[in-house]
């Protein structure tokens, strides 16, 4: 998968650097798999969910959530938010995804 844009990975470590593992494991499964649809996204990372039109990723014991739109067809992975729990729980997130 091509990830758009990892730029947010980064900024989200150097402002939580407790996440910065955790976004890096994540970022190396999802850079070297094909996922074709969401079933494959939960057999490569078990603490996703689809919300909407996204999937939102669990990161680092659930401390930071990763909330994604992933184009199957075109093989990109675009990362729009990187959140605290607490922000996610504020939902600002979900007019991205249809929700």
């Amino acid at each position: 998968m091509r990830i758009i844009s990892r730029k947010r990975l980064r900024q989200a470590s150097e402002k939580h650097s407790e996440w910065e593992a955790s976004l890096n494991i994540w970022y190396k499964v999802a850079r070297h798999t094909k996922w074709k649809n969401f079933a494959e996204v939960r057999q490569s990372w078990s603490n996703s969910d689809p919300v909407g039109t996204c999937v939102v990723f669990d990161i680092a014991n659930n401390r930071c959530r990763l909330i994604t739109y992933i184009a199957y067809r075109t093989q990109k992975v675009f990362i729009l938010y990187v959140l605290t729990h607490a922000d996610y729980d504020k939902g600002g997130w979900k007019n991205a995804c249809g929700c």
